[in-house]
C-alpha cells in the first residue's frame, strides 16, 4: 500500500487571516505561492524535427514549459486569485534580477539566473508579456539564449530561497516548480553537488516543497539518482509532512507517433497545481478502545463560479467594495447587538427561544468522529444509496502511531472479503450524525504507469428511511427481442473506447464560456464569438457508424407499435364487451371515496399481499381512525402504524 500522506499533504491551521480565506463551502483555504523554475540549455532550447503529422511535437521543451506556466496562469487568475506565481529561467546567457526586491549581496545578480515574472499575484499586465513571449518566437529567441557554461543547481536554489522569503514568508503552501532534462547538471564536481544539497536542505526547512518536472531525452532518459535524489526528498512512511513523489518523466517526441510534450508537461504540472489540504482530522474508531487518526479529502468537486469580491463602478476607477451589516430594531430603529439576538422555534402556538448555549447543546450529539458499529456485503448497498458526494479517508501517524498498519490492514481485509464497514459518521462540531458506509476503493493507474487514484477508504453517508422514496406505479410497455437484438448493435458501436467515460476530456461549456469572456475583458482582447462546445455529439461520426441501424430500429418499431396497438384496441373492444353490465363506479367509491372504510378483511388481505401502499391516504386515514390508529405524519408512516398493528394480533 503506498503512503499518500504526502500527497494530499494538510496545512496545519494558522492565525494569520492574510493567509487563509473561506471558500464557497465555508472551509479553510490556504493561499499558494509556485515558482517556475524552467531550463533554458542547449537540449532543452532544441526543437525536435520538422514532420508534417498533426501530433507531432512543435515546440521545443523550454517553450512547452512556458505555455505550461502561461496556461495555469491564465487559470490561477481567475479561479485562484489570491495565490503567488513567478517564473524563473535559469541556465540563460542574460541575467536579471533589476525590478525585484529579490538582489544578491551588493546588489550583484546571480550568473544565468534571470527572473521572467516576479513571485506575486498574477496582473494582467503579466499574463499578456508571458503570452506575447509565447506568441512571439523572435522575442522569444533573443531572451532563451543558452549559456556557454551550465547554471549553478546552489545559485539557482539559493535565489529561489531569497524570492520566497522576500516575496511570501508567511505563506503556508509554497512550491518550486523544477523543469529540466539534465539529470546530472555537476557531473564529477563533488563540491557543486554538496552545495546544492545543502541549499535544497534549506528549502526543505523553510517549508518550500521542491517538484520536480523531469523531461526524458530519447537518448539517455533521465536517472534521477544521478543527482535529483539529493535535491527532491522521497516521502516516508513515517513522515505525514513529506513532500509528493516526483513525477515520471515527460516524453518528447522524435517522430510523427510521439507523445506530445505540451500535453505531457500540462498533464503532470495540472495534477499539482492545487496545493493538498485536508477537509478534516478525524479519529477512527475501528473497535472499543482501538482508534487510528485519518484525513478526509475530496478527491471530485463540482467546479462553479465563484464571486471573490464586488466591485464599486463610481468612482474615478473601479474599486473592491468592503460590505458591512447591522441589524436594526423594527419598532424603534435601534441598532441590535449580537447578544441580544436569540434564536426561537414555533410549537403549539408558542415562541420558544434558547440561548446560544442552549442551542449549541441540543446540536451536540458527540464529538468528531468515525466509528464502526458493524460489517455488511458490499453486495447489499444499492447504487441509488447516496445522499452526498463520498469522502475519501487515508491515515494520517500526527495523533496515533501506527494508524497507516492498522488502517492498510483493514483496508485489504475489506477489499478482499468483499465487505464494507457501517459507520457513525461526524464529519465537524455541530454537525448531524449520519450513518455511512466505508467502501474500500483500489488504487488505479493510467497509461503512463502514474498514480491517478490512491488506494484507501471511501465514506459514503447513507439515507434514513425519511429519505427513501418509492418509485410510482406505472404500467410500462416491455420492447420485444427483435427491438432489443437491433439496438444492442447500435450501443455496441457507440461505446467509448475500453468502455470508460473520462468526464476530463469534456470541460463544463458553460464555465469554460464564463472564464473565456473574464479573460477577454481583463486582458482587453477581442470577445469570442463562438463557443468551444465539446460535449455536443459528433453528428457525422455516428451517421457513419450506425446510420443504417438506427434507421432500420426506427422502422422496426414502427411495426412493433403499430401490431401492439392493434392488439390493444382489440384487447379493450373485448374488455368493454365483456364488462358492460358491470357497474365500474362501485369499485372506486368503495376504495378511493375519502368518506368510505375498508372493512377489516379486506383491510388485512391487502397487509397479506404487500398492497397497503397501493390504497389512497384517505382510505388509510379512515380505516385507521376506526381502530384508533395515529394518522399522523406521511402515507409511508401511516402505513408502518398499520403493518405493527396487524403484526401485534
Amino acid at each position: 500500500m503506498v503512503d499518500l500522506s504526502d500527497r494530499y499533504k494538510h496545512e496545519e491551521d494558522d492565525e494569520d487571516e492574510e493567509d487563509e480565506a473561506m471558500d464557497e463551502t465555508g472551509y479553510k483555504t490556504v493561499k499558494d505561492a509556485v515558482l517556475f523554475a524552467i531550463d533554458v540549455s542547449d537540449s532543452m532550447t532544441k526543437r525536435p524535427p520538422p514532420s508534417d503529422s498533426k501530433k507531432a511535437d512543435r515546440d521545443s521543451p523550454t517553450s512547452a514549459a512556458l505555455k505550461c506556466a502561461y496556461q495555469l496562469m491564465q487559470q490561477r487568475i481567475i479561479s485562484n486569485p489570491n495565490d503567488m506565481m513567478g517564473i524563473l529561467l535559469f541556465g540563460t546567457e542574460e541575467s536579471k534580477f533589476e525590478g525585484s526586491e529579490v538582489m544578491g549581496e551588493g546588489g550583484l545578480n546571480y550568473p544565468h539566473c534571470y527572473l521572467l515574472s516576479d513571485l506575486d499575484v498574477p496582473a494582467a499586465a503579466d499574463v499578456k508579456r508571458l503570452k506575447n513571449l509565447v506568441e512571439d518566437e523572435e522575442e522569444a529567441e533573443k531572451l532563451l539564449v543558452p549559456s556557454k557554461e551550465p547554471a549553478s543547481m546552489a545559485n539557482l536554489l539559493f535565489c529561489a530561497n531569497l524570492i520566497f522569503t522576500t516575496k511570501a514568508p508567511n505563506f503556508l503552501s509554497r512550491r518550486l516548480f523544477l523543469v529540466t532534462d539534465n539529470d546530472n547538471p555537476h557531473k564529477g564536481n563533488k563540491e557543486m553537488r554538496e552545495s546544492a544539497a545543502v541549499r535544497a536542505k534549506d528549502l526543505y526547512d523553510l517549508g518550500v516543497v521542491i517538484e520536480l518536472f523531469p523531461i526524458s531525452n530519447a537518448e539517455r532518459g533521465f536517472d534521477r539518482t544521478k543527482f535529483y535524489d539529493d535535491i527532491v526528498y522521497r516521502p516516508l512512511m513515517a513522515d505525514p509532512e513529506a513532500p509528493a513523489p516526483i513525477s515520471g518523466p515527460a516524453d518528447p517526441s522524435s517522430s510523427a507517433d510521439g507523445i506530445t510534450l505540451l500535453q505531457s508537461l500540462l498533464s503532470s504540472i495540472n495534477s499539482k497545481a492545487a496545493p493538498r489540504r485536508a477537509l478534516f482530522n478525524l479519529p477512527f474508531e475501528i473497535g472499543p478502545g482501538l482508534k487510528i487518526g485519518v484525513k478526509g479529502y475530496i478527491l471530485i468537486k463540482r467546479q462553479e463560479r465563484v464571486r471573490s469580491c464586488y466591485v464599486w463602478l463610481h468612482g474615478e476607477k473601479p474599486q473592491i467594495a468592503v460590505g458591512m451589516s447591522s441589524r436594526f430594531a423594527e419598532d424603534s430603529a435601534r441598532e441590535v447587538e449580537k447578544a441580544e439576538i436569540r434564536k426561537a422555534y414555533k410549537f403549539g402556538g408558542e415562541t420558544v427561544t434558547f440561548t446560544t448555549a442552549e442551542t449549541s447543546a441540543i446540536r451536540y450529539f458527540g464529538d468528531p468522529v468515525i466509528r464502526i458499529i458493524g460489517f455488511k456485503p458490499i453486495s447489499m448497498l444499492p447504487a441509488w444509496a447516496n445522499l452526498r458526494p463520498a469522502t475519501f479517508i487515508y491515515p494520517t501517524e500526527v495523533d496515533y502511531i501506527g494508524s497507516t498498519r492498522v488502517f492498510s490492514a483493514l483496508w485489504q481485509k475489506l477489499l478482499k472479503d468483499e465487505k464494507m464497514g457501517i459507520a457513525w459518521f461526524i464529519p465537524r462540531r455541530n454537525a448531524s450524525p449520519t450513518l455511512a458506509a466505508l467502501i474500500p476503493g483500489k488504487e488505479k493507474h493510467g497509461s503512463r504507469d502514474e498514480q491517478v487514484m490512491p488506494p484507501g477508504l471511501w465514506v459514503i453517508p447513507l439515507p434514513f428511511a425519511d429519505d427513501i422514496r418509492s418509485n410510482p406505479d406505472t404500467d410500462l410497455v416491455r420492447a420485444t427481442d427483435n427491438l432489443t437484438d437491433v439496438m444492442r448493435g447500435v450501443i455496441q458501436n457507440l461505446t467509448l473506447p475500453k468502455g470508460e467515460y473520462d468526464p476530463a476530456r469534456y470541460p463544463n461549456p458553460s464555465l469554460q464560456w464564463f472564464y473565456r469572456i473574464l479573460q477577454a475583458i481583463a486582458l482587453e482582447e477581442d470577445l469570442p464569438e463562438k463557443l468551444e462546445d465539446k460535449t455536443v455529439p459528433k453528428h457525422r461520426q455516428i451517421a457513419k457508424r450506425v446510420g443504417d441501424q438506427v434507421t432500420e430500429w426506427g422502422q422496426v418499431l414502427d411495426q412493433e407499435f403499430s401490431e401492439w396497438e392493434a392488439a390493444s384496441r382489440q384487447q379493450h373492444k373485448r374488455r368493454g364487451e365483456s364488462e358492460q353490465p358491470q357497474a365500474l363506479p362501485k369499485r372506486a367509491k368503495t376504495e378511493a371515496a375519502a368518506g368510505d372504510v375498508l372493512d377489516d378483511a379486506e383491510m388485512k388481505g391487502h397487509y397479506e399481499r404487500g398492497s397497503l401502499a397501493k390504497l389512497t391516504v384517505p382510505v388509510l386515514k379512515n380505516w385507521a381512525h376506526s381502530k384508533h390508529i395515529s394518522v399522523a405524519g406521511k402515507k409511508a408512516d401511516i402505513i408502518e402504524r398499520i403493518e405493527e398493528h396487524f403484526e401485534t394480533k
